[in-house]
Parts: C-alpha cells; structure tokens; sequence
C-alpha cells in the first residue's frame, strides 16, 4: 500500500479543505529521494518536519465545497496526458523563509507540458489555487525536508551540506497522478492514469 504524502498531525492541519495534483515516482527516483531524507533525518532527527512520500505537486487548491468539481476536472487532465518523465537532478534547497531541502528535477517536455495544461485547464474555471506560479517561474520539485524551525547559522550548514549536483540523474516515467484531499486531519487520495 502507497504511504501517505503527509503523516505529521501539524501539517494535516495546515493542509485542512486542500486538494493537491501529485505525481508519486515509484522507481529509481524515489530511491533516491529516500536516501537524501534519510541522511537529513540522521542528521536532524524530529527537529524539523519531512514529507511521508516522495511527491512532485503540480497544483493546489482549496476549493472544499466544491472537491467533486475539483475531481472531475483532474480525471479530464489525467485522460489526455501522457505518462510524465521526471529527472533528478540534484539536491537543492529553497532559502528563507521557506527552508525547505529539496530534489530538484530537470524541466522535461512531459513535465512542462503537464504543468502548462493543467495551468490551462483551471484557467477556465474560478476554482481556487494555492500559491500558483507561471511555468517559468516554477521550480519542479519534491521536498525533502521543511526545516522552517531551524534557525539561520544551522540552516546554512545544513543547505549546504546537503546540496549535491548528479553527474548521472535518475530517472522515472510516471504513469498516474493522484487527487489528494485533506479533511479532518486525514489524507485521501485517488489515482487516475495518464493514457492520453
């Protein structure tokens, strides 16, 4: 059975009436990201917070009146879409106020296109969208580690210890994206195929 995306009861309460667009890469990419949250685990312990899951999210919405509306909008997308390459490459980090340890992924064609066409289809409607930036301005990611609570002379050491560019990335083919809702500090989630 997939592990949540999210386990840490103070985040499933940020996250109440939320929907979220993810990818979960499942391959070589996961192992990966698991080693890097690992060795940030065994160096920060519980002092800051960390996904349960491997995810790339591509959108976020809060809409929890109309999470149905929401739904069928994400089946219509998944049904035209191609499975999604996503590429590792390297580990990174978004500074303060964020702090947040990430796995930067390259810009791939299906990665970008996915991005731009779910941007298109919510364009055509009035559903709300969390902290939605334009393709350009968008880093592909999955967050490693949220390390908000760590205090600036210990975040730098950590950012910086932990950043690594990849000689040779890895890479998996996602061939599903999942619909995930929080509601009473509980994560759902359903998956649709990419067959387009």
């Amino acid at each position: 059975m997939a592990r949540d995306f999210m386990t840490d009861a103070g985040q499933l309460r940020d996250l109440e009436g939320q929907q979220y667009v993810v990818l979960r890469p499942a391959g070589a990419v996961m192992r990966e990201f698991d080693r890097v949250q690992d060795a940030a685990r065994h160096r920060l312990g519980d002092s800051v917070r960390y996904p349960g899951a491997a995810h790339v999210t591509l959108r976020g919405l809060y809409e929890p009146e109309r999470v149905e509306q929401v739904r069928n909008l994400v089946r219509r997308w998944a049904a035209q879409q191609h499975p999604i390459e996503i590429v590792f490459e390297a580990v990174d980090a978004f500074p303060a106020p964020w702090q947040i340890i990430i796995a930067r992924l390259a810009r791939t064609p299906s990665l970008t296109h996915a991005y731009a066409s779910l941007t298109e289809a919510l364009e055509r409607t009035d559903l709300r969208r969390i902290g939605e930036l334009s393709l350009d301005e968008w880093v592909f990611h999955l967050s490693a580690v949220y390390a908000k609570t760590l205090d600036p002379a210990d975040w730098a050491r950590v950012a910086s210890d932990l950043a690594r560019e990849y000689a040779e990335p890895t890479t998996d083919t996602i061939s599903e994206v999942e619909f995930v809702t929080y509601f009473d500090a509980t994560e759902r989630r359903e998956v649709f195929p990419l067959v387009g």
